[in-house]
């Protein structure tokens, strides 16, 4: 029999397939229907949905429903903090099958070494790991990286069964001024070109979409969000643990359009991702929110399935990859069991174990040459020492959002030194280069994180990664600086002079290997510590630290080489002029 024949027969259910799922109530996102069948598997693809007689394995499901597995169409493995094995695992648990990542952390670091290592984890993983490669290192000329990728160097990795795309492209003036970097990235052979335009105006969109740029994650509003639909963007519904826009997007998405969008989780920390999930928690919020189930997981599959071009994932029929999820009822999204290309890979929730790669090589990213603590000192723009008071630009950090503030506050001065200021809760911020030695050190203020003592360090700064920390005296910075430097990258908590918490994260200074149950529980005591510093509790602390260097997201931001102001796309001077 020709294997074409044999194909026919088996998805006639003429001839005995692998298995055969009975009495399911498929959750069929091509019809927006729930009606019962069976379906049939063979070979780890489905043959059908209707009648198999014979099967090697028949699986009763009694009734309970079936989903194809969900797909997260944009995210970050790195701001997970787990290496990439520990995540597709998490990942897995909570009926994921499919993710889109960006190395870009990791490639803003290590370069090229960064991807190669990202794509050796996954390699034979039961998952579907698909990298959309970084387009911007460095993101911007406003802040010092530790490698920069020109469309060559991607040139590479082009080809790779993994590599489908351009991972979000943050220099959009760079695309639509038709800058030379950015044609030749637009250029690469691969077939998606992922979004990332926050601010942009509604005319200059027209460019960005004919660039072939065509999914956006960075709406914040529902204006934002029609701009895009309106011009044929499918738009990312993002929840993550920093930035949350699902519920303040979902009065965008209607009957008519809910097609072109999908869901997102862009960065997650492990203690969100144990405790709530991945996108089955955002099908959960937007269920909870009076969104139709069906068109809800419509978004979490198919939906993004067509927006990235994966052919065969994201749905229950004939000649699709059978990754399904099979769960109780549609309201609590409990996941019962998850299965890919046929195989069960998660029951009841369970994560598999999966060996690590080696990151032996990957682990020395800490450089800080001739540092010293006087480098924080911020000076008064006056030559009288009896001046009291300064005006000073202070970044202004705002609950569940990466977009900050731009102000203006009054900072004391002693010494000629402009100081923290415990009234207003505004502490100094610092970001420091760690990967050339070159010394840079860009000096700020923030408001809005609440701290009232003490200081706090992260290896983990988007999108250079530099090493930032924030603080209320310039001592307890520096130990807390100090302590990054020794870990070889992570996470610090000092108060009163003392070290009270810390998360080594030595692959890159933002990965660890260490299961996810001891990333998370090492990150809630560090939570709990912040908040004993006066950190707000609606503020993730690390998350937003880690997001107060990012010079591509408005209004203010701190970067090694000064004070950014987003909108002009320029730095700008901290103290203004007396």
């Amino acid at each position: 029999m020709s294997s074409f024949k044999q194909r026919m027969d088996e998805a006639r259910g003429l001839v005995k397939i692998d298995m055969v799922l009975r009495g399911a109530m498929l959750v069929n996102v091509f019809s927006g229907e729930i009606h019962e069948t069976e379906i049939g598997v063979h070979q780890g693809a489905f043959v059908g949905i209707g009648t198999f007689a014979e099967a090697e394995k028949e699986l009763d499901l009694c009734g309970k429903y079936v989903v194809p597995g969900l797909i997260d169409g944009h995210v970050h493995i790195e701001s997970s903090h787990l290496c990439p094995e520990e995540f597709c695992s998490v990942l897995l648990s909570h009926g994921v099958t499919t993710a889109v990542v960006d190395p870009h952390e990791i490639a803003n670091v290590l370069g090229s070494r960064g991807i190669q290592y990202i794509l050796d984890s996954v390699n034979g993983l039961p998952f579907n790991t698909f990298v959309a490669l970084p387009s911007c290192v460095p993101a911007t000329d406003l802040e010092t990286s530790g490698a920069r990728l020109k469309a060559a160097d991607l040139l590479q990795f082009v080809g790779h069964p993994k590599v489908i795309g351009l991972g979000e492209v943050m220099d959009y003036l760079g695309v639509i001024e038709a800058k030379q970097d950015m044609v030749e990235k637009l250029s690469l052979p691969v077939s998606f070109f992922d979004g990332h335009a926050p601010g942009i105006s509604p005319q200059d969109l027209n460019a960005y979409f004919l660039a072939g740029i065509h999914t956006e994650h960075e709406c914040s509003t529902v204006e934002e969000a029609r701009e895009r639909l309106r011009r044929g963007f499918h738009v990312m519904l993002r929840e993550g643990s920093a930035a949350k826009n699902l519920l303040d997007l979902l009065p965008a998405v209607t009957s008519q359009n809910s097609g072109q969008c999908l869901l997102v989780t862009d960065d997650r920390h492990p203690r969100d991702l144990l405790n709530e999930g991945s996108i089955d928690h955002l099908v959960r919020l937007a269920i909870k929110a009076g969104v139709d189930p069906i068109q809800v997981i419509q978004m979490a599959t198919i939906n993004a399935a067509r927006a990235i071009g994966l052919s065969r994932l994201g749905a229950v029929a004939p000649g699709y990859q059978a990754d399904f999820v099979v769960l109780n009822d549609l309201k609590s999204f409990a996941i019962e069991e998850v299965y890919w290309q046929g195989t069960k890979v998660s029951p009841k929730g369970e994560r598999p174990k999966f060996p690590r790669s080696d990151a032996s090589g990957l682990t020395e990213s800490v450089h800080l040459t001739d540092w010293v603590p006087k480098k924080l000192r911020v000076f008064a723009n006056s030559k009288s020492k009896s001046l009291s008071h300064a005006q000073v630009r202070v970044i202004g950090v705002q609950e569940h959002s990466l977009v900050t503030r731009a102000l203006i506050r009054e900072l004391p001065v002693k010494d000629g030194l402009i100081m923290t200021d415990l009234t207003q809760k505004i502490a100094k911020l610092a970001v420091l280069e760690r990967h050339h030695g070159t010394g840079n050190i860009g000096v700020g203020f923030v408001e809005g994180l609440g701290l009232t003592k003490g200081a706090i360090a992260s290896t983990v700064a988007h999108d250079s990664h530099n090493l930032v920390v924030v603080g209320m005296s310039d001592e307890e910075m520096n130990l807390a600086i100090r302590t990054c430097v020794e870990m070889g990258g992570g996470l610090c908590l000092v108060d009163n002079h003392q070290i009270i918490g810390k998360l080594p994260l030595p692959i890159a200074g933002l990965m660890t290997d260490q299961d996810a149950e001891t990333v998370a529980q090492n990150l809630a005591e560090l939570h709990r510590l912040a908040v004993g510093l006066g950190i707000n509790r609606m503020v993730d602390p690390f998350m937003t630290l880690a997001f107060l260097s990012l010079p591509v997201i408005p209004e203010l931001k701190l970067t090694d080489l000064g004070l950014v102001d987003v909108e002009q796309f320029r730095l700008t001077d901290v103290v203004l002029e007396s």
